[in-house]
């Protein structure tokens, strides 16, 4: 047997392996969604298991939207890049360069980079900062909303228009801007109530969608993945900007991570795994990157549970990610 043959087949037992594994971190759990497994651009693992629909019971397929949450931030984090790449903002702008009618002293400090890095301070439009700009890291949806205002100033296009032109340019025909009424499949998003049942929520797409209301596919953010780390999407400046560590969060889940533009990395690790965790009302969601792997995992699930307990809500994301991670 020659050498090639060996390898082949070491390949394909690897990856049978791994695919044991996933299933039985699914079964051994409640998950009810998607997963999701390419390297390069094939398909190493794909299950959906539950119901898009839990009251009459129509399972989940592959191509059913989910609300990503807070991996939509990356998405914004492009749309401004890309805007940088063709000399239209620096991103040591101030905010009022841009927003004139923001009449806070802030408006005149605060800079793109800072919103980008959830280091500028600003809790409320009417109020003043509550740190100085640069300073410290507060997770905020408001500056991505900021951001998203600044994207519509700078091209004169609503963001929704702003966001489904990038999607169809790379052929992301099923992620779309929440205003947009084209999305057909979106599932539906339960959440765990007092008596232990999993009861429908209508508030999923409550948040600004630049920084957590964005709808997607498995399929659409691997192929997100894929272009992104090959530097379709935004050149290599863009994308290595959007991986620099600029400040450290204390995450929830992870406790101290690193935070670029949009994206979440362990310390010294953005060459390991790098991406974002997503949580909407309902939905419980991940898009990670391996990059010495070249792989990608990407989890949607549309059931939320145990919310006093991050951990446990992403309990099977969480046990993939370790998965991916040593594989």
């Amino acid at each position: 047997m020659s050498c090639d043959s060996n390898n082949e087949q070491e390949i394909k037992q690897e990856t049978e392996g791994l695919k044991l594994k996933i299933d039985s971190i699914i079964e051994n759990n409640k998950f009810n969604g998607v997963v999701l497994v390419t390297q390069d651009t094939s398909l190493i693992y794909e299950r959906t298991i539950g119901y898009s629909d839990l009251e009459n019971k129509i399972s989940i397929r592959k191509n059913d939207q989910f609300v990503i949450g807070s991996i939509s931030k990356q998405i914004t984090a492009v749309l401004i890049l890309r805007e940088y790449e063709n000399g239209k903002i620096e991103l040591n702008d101030k905010i009022s360069e841009y927003l004139p009618e923001l009449n806070q002293p802030w408006a005149k400090d605060v800079n793109i980079h800072h919103l980008l890095t959830h280091m500028h301070g600003i809790v409320d439009l009417n109020e003043p900062l509550v740190f100085e700009q640069g300073t410290i890291f507060r997770y905020s949806q408001l500056g991505y909303e900021l951001l998203a205002q600044i994207l519509e100033e700078t091209t004169q296009k609503s963001f929704n228009e702003l966001s489904m032109k990038l999607f169809n340019e790379f052929g992301l025909f099923n992620t779309f801007h929440p205003d947009h009424k084209a999305s057909k499949n979106l599932v539906k998003g339960y959440e765990v109530t007092a008596d232990a049942t999993l009861e429908y929520v209508s508030n999923s797409l409550g948040n600004y969608a630049a920084a957590g209301s964005f709808i997607s596919t498995a399929v659409d953010l691997s192929k997100w993945n894929q272009l992104l780390y090959a530097e379709k999407i935004v050149n290599k400046t863009s994308l290595d900007l959007m991986r620099t560590r600029y400040a450290t969060r204390v995450h929830p889940i992870f406790g101290e991570v690193e935070y670029g533009y949009g994206l979440l990395f362990e310390n010294g690790a953005a060459n390991i795994e790098i991406g974002a965790l997503g949580y909407a009302p309902g939905f419980v969601s991940a898009c990670y990157y391996y990059p010495k792997k070249n792989m990608n995992l990407v989890v949607l699930e549309n059931t939320a549970r145990n919310l006093n307990d991050f951990r446990s809500t992403f309990k099977v994301h969480i046990e993939l990610m370790k998965l991916m991670k040593i594989n």
